[in-house]
């Protein structure tokens, strides 16, 4: 049945194509995309099931087989699971895209593309990274994991033709999903591919080290967060109208955390209650880490992630420590590139922002991602893939590891000094010494120049200078360096501060600075030149930590005005080379808006519920003596003549 309907369904798209082609009144000429959506459609089938799972919920499933699939050519099944949308919806509506890339389709594969619980056309009901259970006692007890397994066990006994293997791959909150899937794995589910994976949302997307991400949670719950009471087709959410394009000052002029619900979200928004109601560490959160159960996995993993991704850079790196450390002897691949969120198949990575790598650098990536799911999933060769294959910033070039971070790190201190310096050498002035600003929060410090009310995609590569001009923006930095310098894993900020209010946020920037004199042409002697680069403080990484969590997430506390504490946080990690005559710059400020939400920097039970009246300015001070040295603890990797 399933054959005879797949070519009366191709025959009857064909008699269709032809009739509508004709009446255009101006052909288009093809270009990748449409060339793409025409070989799907010429050369897959589509069908929707509704696929039941262990308590009877039916989760809505296209699934797309290739016309030639018979008893004698078997595909394995490459399956994504998403909350967003499977659309379009309809036999006769095919995706213009089914895999990572067109190669996938070209090559051959059985995709199997579903809505998870609760969201789009599936039945039941959706919660946002769904807590793991770690015991089940029956059929109620569900979570994502059993969800996938259900999918994949009725897929391989109700799509005809399939190899018995199973894939399964997802970018972002679709990487959550793969994640989730590979949990006790089901034994046909042979690779698996997190790719910019949901971690934990207090430390990744919604949150950073407990500060509130403001600008992403605001755009995305507006939306994304609206009720669904029952499967409803509907292929994409409506986007808030800001009525400006200017974010900056849109959430400047929000006012206080709590004005967003009762100005904008009407009280509609039920995940956006929910981090009102737990501003902390609590139960709430700690049950959607998924990391510590990422636990007997069976599949060969391969995670993905960008060194530039603003929402999860935390989720990969994190995710692969933890299926390492939990799945001994199993294949599992970390591949960091320099891309943004999903970079690595959206563009070819060339450049990004201030920045350019000067190659093609998704090409590479992508042909080792293709080959790892044929070889896993349709016995193709093995691929040429490291326990770690990362990029090497400011060097520009990849880099393969037995580990990561790579072995020979030298743990090292960079230590703040007088002037502005930065060095090794920890400051030997016995008084007290230190640096202060004014921190206001009606003037917070931007994150970036670009105008924008969504995500400034390039920030994270984007020139400083427009912040370490400011006041309220402390700069730290060597000398001109006299050789490469390759900082490889997290970084560890420790610093020693004072306030006069009860309390702060803190943001480290680690950034590289140009030469004023780049080596080359002078701008403007060649065309292509886009701009002199000479001085640029090309921001490397950044990261806020909220000084009330300084002693425990879970039990906040306030400064005492005036008493020096420390406050101590790790940082992302980096693979970044200084190059000779560049400098090595640190960054402290206490804002980084709307980015990240304004500390009204007197302390309240939840910043969510600030008044307009606990805004107040506050004088920082960060230490740099003998008592206090406040610094940035590195790894340093050395180079090959060390």
């Amino acid at each position: 049945m399933h054959l005879m309907f797949r070519s009366l369904t191709v025959l009857v798209l064909v008699a269709l194509a032809g009739p509508a082609r004709a009446q255009a009144a101006k052909p288009q000429q093809p270009n990748a995309a449409s060339e793409r959506a025409d070989y799907i459609r010429s050369h897959y089938t589509k069908f929707e099931y509704r696929v039941p799972t262990r308590d009877g919920t039916r989760l809505f499933t296209s699934v797309y087989i290739p016309n030639d699939a018979s008893p004698n050519k078997r595909y394995p099944i490459l399956l994504t699971r998403t909350p967003y949308t499977v659309a379009p919806y309809g036999q006769d509506r095919y995706a213009r895209g089914l895999g990572p890339t067109a190669e996938y389709e070209k090559q051959g594969f059985i995709f199997a593309l579903q809505d998870v619980r609760g969201r789009n056309m599936s039945e039941g009901e959706f919660i946002n990274v769904r807590p793991h259970l770690a015991k089940k006692s029956g059929p109620k007890d569900i979570d994502e994991s059993t969800d996938t397994y259900d999918t994949i066990e009725w897929l391989l006994k109700n799509v005809p033709d399939n190899n018995g293997r199973v894939g399964q791959w997802g970018i972002s909150y679709p990487g959550f999903y793969a994640s989730a899937g590979a949990i006790d794995s089901h034994p046909a589910l042979k690779a698996v591919s997190p790719q910019a994976p949901i971690a934990d949302w207090f430390w990744d997307d919604m949150h950073r080290h407990g500060a509130f991400n403001l600008a992403l949670s605001f755009n995305f719950f507006s939306g994304f967060g609206k009720p669904r009471p029952q499967p409803i087709v509907k292929e994409s959410w409506d986007r808030f109208e800001h009525g400006t394009p200017d974010g900056y000052q849109f959430f400047l002029d929000l006012g206080p955390l709590s004005n967003a619900d009762t100005r904008h979200f009407k009280g509609d928004i039920a995940f956006w209650k929910d981090i009102v109601a737990h501003p902390n560490y609590d139960a709430f959160w700690q049950a959607r880490n998924l990391l510590p159960h990422l636990k007997n996995i069976k599949a060969a993993v391969l995670v993905v992630g960008g060194w530039y991704d603003t929402e999860d850079l935390y989720g990969p790196l994190r995710t692969y420590a933890a299926i390492e450390k939990q799945n001994p002897g199993i294949s599992n691949t970390l591949i960091m590139g320099p891309w943004p969120h999903g970079g690595w198949t959206r563009g070819d990575g060339s450049e990004l922002g201030d920045v350019d790598f000067g190659f093609r650098t998704s090409a590479l990536y992508q042909e080792l991602e293709l080959a790892f799911f044929k070889h896993h999933l349709k016995g193709g060769d093995k691929p040429e893939l490291p326990e770690a294959l990362v990029f090497e910033t400011g060097a520009n070039r990849w880099r393969r590891f037995d580990t990561w971070p790579p072995k020979g790190v030298r743990e090292a201190r960079l230590y703040f000094q007088p002037k502005g310096g930065l060095s090794y050498s920890a400051p030997k002035a016995a008084e007290e010494s230190f640096d202060e600003y004014v921190s206001d929060p009606s003037k917070p410090v931007p994150y970036t120049t670009e105008l924008t009310t969504g995500w400034a995609k390039n920030y994270m590569t984007e020139d400083q200078r427009f912040a370490s001009r400011r006041p309220d923006v402390l700069v730290y930095q060597t000398e001109p360096l006299e050789k490469d310098l390759t900082f490889a894993g997290p970084l560890e900020a420790e610093l020693w501060v004072s306030t006069t209010g009860t309390d702060a946020d803190w943001v480290v920037k680690l950034v590289d600075v140009n030469p004023g004199k780049m080596p080359g042409p002078v701008w403007g002697e060649q065309e292509e030149d886009k701009r002199n680069r000479g001085g640029q403080q090309t921001l490397v990484r950044g990261e806020p930590f909220r000084g009330r969590f300084r002693d425990s997430y879970s039990e906040p506390k306030p400064f005492k005005p005036g008493e020096v504490t420390k406050v101590r946080f790790v940082i992302n990690d980096v693979f970044h080379t200084f190059e000779r005559g560049h400098r090595v710059m640190i960054q402290v400020q206490s804002s980084w808006f709307p980015f990240i939400d304004r500390n009204p920097q007197t302390f309240v039970p939840s910043i969510f519920e600030a008044k307009e009246e606990d805004f107040v300015r506050a004088f920082h001070r960060v230490y740099r003596s003998t008592a206090h040295p406040s610094s940035l603890k590195v790894g340093v990797l050395p180079s090959v003549d060390d």
